[in-house]
C-alpha cells in the first residue's frame, strides 16, 4: 500500500510540474488598390502557419490580384513558390493603363512555418500633369 501511494504521489508532482503544450496559430496579410482616371489595380496576399502541441507545423499562403480600365489595357499575375526550408513565398501584381493614365498595385506575402507571417503592398496610380499617388503597407505578424 506505501509503494503505491508513493508512485501515485509521484505521477501528481510530475503532472502539475509539466508544461501545458498548446497549439499556435499566426496570420496575417495586406492588399490594396489605386484607382485613377479610367483605370483601377488591386492585389491581396494572405497567409497563416500553425504549429499543434505536439510540435507539427502547418501552412498556408493565398494571392489575387485584379485590374480595370475603361478603355486601356489591364495586366494582372499571380505566382507562389516553396522557398528555401519551411518558406512559402507569394507575389500578386496588377496594373492598369489608358493611355498615360495608370494604376498598379503590387503584394508580397512570404510564410515562415511556425515562425512568422509577413506582407507588403505598394500602389500607385498616374494622370498626366499631376503628382504620382503612392502607399506603402507592411505587416509582421509573429
Amino acid at each position: 500500500m506505501r509503494t503505491l501511494l508513493t508512485t501515485s504521489a509521484v505521477a501528481v508532482l510530475l503532472a502539475a510540474a509539466s508544461p501545458v503544450v498548446a497549439q499556435t496559430s499566426i496570420t496575417g496579410g495586406s492588399g490594396g488598390s489605386a484607382a485613377a482616371g479610367g483605370t483601377s489595380a488591386s492585389t491581396v496576399g494572405t497567409g497563416g502557419t500553425s504549429t499543434s502541441g505536439t510540435g507539427r507545423t502547418g501552412s498556408s499562403i493565398a494571392a489575387g490580384g485584379s485590374a480595370a480600365a475603361a478603355s486601356g489595357k489591364t495586366q494582372t499575375g499571380v505566382s507562389m513558390n516553396k522557398g528555401n526550408g519551411p518558406v512559402l513565398n507569394s507575389n500578386a501584381r496588377a496594373q492598369a493603363h489608358d493611355g498615360g493614365t495608370f494604376s498598379r498595385s503590387h503584394t508580397r506575402t512570404k510564410v515562415k512555418a511556425g515562425e512568422q507571417v509577413g506582407s507588403t503592398t505598394k500602389t500607385m496610380s498616374h494622370v498626366p500633369g499631376s503628382k504620382p499617388t503612392m502607399s506603402r503597407t507592411t505587416t509582421t505578424a509573429r
